[in-house]
C-alpha cells in the first residue's frame, strides 16, 4: 500500500494515527538537524518532518531530496508547534513526524518552477512540458471542473430519456463548412476516410432507426485557421430529439446550461432566456453572437449623413456601401492617443479609418463635425439620442468590413470602460438565421449545414430568392462566445434533394455524396432536430479564462501542432509506400 491517506486530507481529527503517504516533494527546509518536507498531491500538501533522534535512516535519506521527487512516507500524525500553524491549508494544524522515507523517484531540474502560482515562462515552453505545467495545479483544477460539467451533462440527459451512442471517427468526406481531415486507406489504395467535423449524418440516421432521444460527448475535427477559443479536435455535446420543433430543443438546451451553472459556479437564471433574430443580431451588434452585457449599440447612420461636406461619407452613400455608429457615453474617457489607436485597430478589419466627434454644448465638436451641416446635426442628436459628453465614433465602407470592425471595437471599448463586471452571464438565442450565403459571385453555400430545414413561409423564396429564405437553426451565445448550435433538420427526401440541387450538386454529385443518406431519409423518417454544444468553450466560460487551452489536457498550438510530441511529423517511406502515397518534396524542385 502505497498510501492510506491523501495529501489533502489529514486534519487535527487524525492526531496520533499511523499514515502512510506518497507524492511529490513541494518544498524541502533543513533546519540544522529537522527536515521539513512539504509532500504535495493533486488534493493538497502535508508537511513531514524528519527528525535524526526518531529515525536516523530516513533523515539521512531526507538530506538527499530535492524538489519534485516522488517519495512515501510513513509516520505518526501530531500538532504543528504553537504559532507554527499555516491556515491556508486545510492540512496546516498538523505535520507528519516521518519513521520511514523510499524515494520512489528522482527528478531533474524543472524547466519552470512546479511550487510558484506565477511563472515568467512562454506558452510555447509550457506547451512543450504540458505534463509539468498540469502538474503545476491550474490546470488540473480545470480539468476537474470540465469533468464535473461533463458528469452533470450526462446524469440530466440521462433522466430525460436519452441514450448514449458512440458513432464513428472514421466516416466519409462530405462538404459540412471546414476542411476535413482525411485518413488514408491501406486496405483501399487510393482512397480515404474522413474524420467527423460532427456526427451530423449519423445522429440523424439514429433517429431514422427510431432511437428517439440521442446524446453522445463527441469528439469533432476541423482544419481550419484556429484561435484563442477554437481547435482542431474538439469535444461537443451532440444532442438529436425526434417529434420536435424548434422550442423543445430550446427548452432542454435551457434546462441542461442551467443546471450546470447551479452545480458548477451556485448560480441561478431565469428561463427563457433573451431571443434576438439574426437580422438584429448582425444590424446593431455586427457579429452573429453578440455580447449584450453592455450596450454600444451600432446605428446604420447613412441617412442622417446625407449632404454632408464630408466626402469620405458621401463617397460612401455613392457606392452603396453603410455607415455605423457607435455612441460612448462615458466619452471623456478616451483620449487622443486612444482614439489613435483604435483608428488602427479598425484599419486591421479593412477599414480606411474611424472617424469622431464629441458631443459638447449640445452640438457634435472636434474631428469631422465641421463637415457636418444643421441638418446632420439635428438627425443625429435625434437619432442616437446624444447627451452632454457622448463621443461618437464612424465606421465606413463594405457592410461586411464595418460589421466585423465595430463588433470587435464595441468589445475593446467596453473592456477599456469596464463595462462588464467579472461574474456577469448574458445567455442570448440568435434565431431566424439565413438558410443560405452568398459568395458575391453568384454562388451560395448553407449558411450552417445543408441538412437544416427551412421556415415554412419561406420555402416559397427557395428557387427565385434563395438568399432571402430563413432556417430553423439557433445558435446559444454567452458573453459573445458561440456557446452551441443547432436546428430542425429536413426530413423529406424530395427537399433534401432540392437544398443540395440550390447548392450546386448534380444528381451524380449528389449520389456520391450523399446516395446513402437520401435512401435513409425515404424510409419513413420523422421530424427531428437538434443541436451541439462546445465542451471545451463550456469549460472555458465557466472558468472565466480566455484561452481554450486552459481547459484541453494536450491542445495544439495556433498553428495545429503538438510541441511535447512534435506532431504532425514526416513518416517513414515504407508506411507511404503501404498506403500507396508519394509525397512531393518541392524544396528539392528549387
Amino acid at each position: 500500500m502505497y498510501r492510506t491517506h491523501t495529501l489533502g486530507e489529514l486534519t487535527a481529527r487524525d492526531l496520533k494515527k499511523k499514515v502512510k503517504l506518497s507524492g511529490w516533494v513541494h518544498k524541502r527546509r533543513d533546519h540544522g538537524g529537522l527536515i521539513f518536507i512539504d509532500l504535495r498531491d493533486k488534493t493538497g500538501i502535508t508537511q513531514v518532518v524528519f527528525d535524526p533522534e526518531i529515525c536516523i535512516e530516513a533523515h539521512a535519506l531526507a538530506e538527499q531530496v530535492r524538489n519534485e521527487w516522488v517519495l512515501q512516507v510513513q509516520g505518526t500524525v501530531r500538532p504543528r508547534a504553537t504559532g507554527m500553524e499555516n491556515p491556508e491549508l486545510k492540512t496546516g494544524a498538523i505535520e507528519i513526524e516521518g519513521d520511514l522515507l523510499c524515494i520512489l523517484s528522482k527528478a531533474k531540474t524543472p524547466p519552470f518552477p512546479i511550487n510558484e502560482e506565477e511563472i515568467r515562462v512562454n506558452e510555447e515552453m509550457r506547451l512543450e512540458y504540458r505534463y509539468l505545467d498540469i502538474r503545476r495545479g491550474g490546470i488540473l483544477e480545470n480539468l476537474h471542473t470540465r469533468h464535473k460539467a461533463i458528469k452533470i451533462l450526462r446524469d440530466l440527459l440521462d433522466r430525460e430519456g436519452f441514450c448514449e451512442v458512440e458513432t464513428p471517427i472514421l466516416g466519409k468526406s462530405t462538404p459540412e463548412g471546414a476542411r476535413d481531415y482525411l485518413v488514408p486507406s491501406r486496405v483501399h489504395p487510393k482512397n480515404f476516410y474522413a474524420l467527423p467535423q460532427s456526427p451530423q449524418q449519423y445522429k440523424q440516421l439514429l433517429m431514422i432507426a427510431g432511437l428517439d432521444r440521442y446524446f453522445q460527448i463527441a469528439r469533432c475535427f476541423r482544419d481550419e485557421d484556429l484561435r484563442a477559443d477554437r481547435q482542431p479536435e474538439f469535444t461537443q455535446l451532440d444532442v438529436e430529439m425526434s417529434f420536435v420543433e424548434q422550442e423543445d430543443v430550446i427548452n432542454l438546451i435551457e434546462k441542461v446550461i442551467k443546471q450546470v451553472f447551479h452545480q458548477i459556479l451556485g448560480l441561478e437564471f431565469t428561463s427563457p432566456f433573451t431571443r434576438m433574430s439574426y437580422h438584429d443580431a448582425m444590424e446593431y451588434y455586427g457579429c452573429d453572437r453578440p455580447d449584450i452585457r453592455f450596450d454600444l449599440k451600432l446605428h446604420r447612420v447613412h441617412k442622417a449623413l446625407e449632404n454632408s461636406l464630408f466626402n469620405v461619407f458621401n463617397q460612401a452613400i455613392e457606392r452603396n456601401e453603410i455607415i455605423k455608429a457607435i455612441v460612448v457615453l462615458q466619452g471623456e474617457k478616451i483620449s487622443r492617443k486612444d482614439l489613435d489607436d483604435y483608428t488602427q485597430f479598425v484599419q486591421k478589419f479593412g477599414l480606411g479609418g474611424l472617424p469622431m466627434a464629441r458631443f459638447q454644448n449640445d452640438k457634435l465638436e472636434t474631428g469631422i463635425a465641421k463637415f457636418l451641416t444643421e441638418d446632420n446635426q439635428h438627425k443625429l442628436k435625434t437619432q442616437l439620442h446624444l447627451e452632454e459628453g457622448n463621443l461618437v465614433l464612424f465606421g465606413v465602407g463594405q457592410e461586411d468590413r464595418v460589421n466585423q470592425a465595430m463588433d470587435h471595437l464595441r468589445r475593446d471599448l467596453a473592456k477599456k470602460l469596464q463595462l462588464v463586471r467579472p461574474d456577469d452571464y448574458k445567455f442570448l438565442w440568435v434565431v431566424d438565421f439565413p438558410l443560405f450565403i452568398g459568395d458575391g459571385e453568384g454562388s451560395i453555400t448553407s449558411a450552417h449545414h445543408p441538412f437544416t430545414a427551412p421556415l415554412e413561409e419561406d420555402i416559397s423564396l427557395l428557387d427565385e430568392h434563395p438568399l432571402k429564405v430563413r432556417a430553423k437553426a439557433y445558435d446559444i451565445v454567452l458573453n459573445g462566445y458561440e456557446l452551441g448550435g443547432g436546428s430542425i433538420r429536413i426530413h423529406d427526401k424530395d427537399m433534401q434533394k432540392k437544398i443540395f440541387t440550390l447548392l450546386d450538386l448534380d444528381d451524380e454529385a449528389i449520389e456520391k455524396k450523399f446516395g446513402f443518406f437520401i435512401d435513409a431519409l425515404s424510409y419513413g423518417t420523422p421530424p427531428h432536430g437538434g443541436l451541439a454544444i462546445g465542451v471545451d468553450r463550456l469549460a472555458m466560460l465557466l472558468l472565466k479564462t480566455e484561452n481554450i487551452r486552459d481547459v484541453i489536457a494536450f491542445p495544439k498550438t495556433q498553428k495545429a501542432s503538438d510541441l511535447m510530441n512534435g506532431c504532425p511529423s514526416s513518416v517513414s517511406s515504407s508506411q507511404l509506400e503501404e498506403l500507396h502515397i508519394c509525397v512531393e518534396d518541392k524544396s528539392y524542385k528549387k
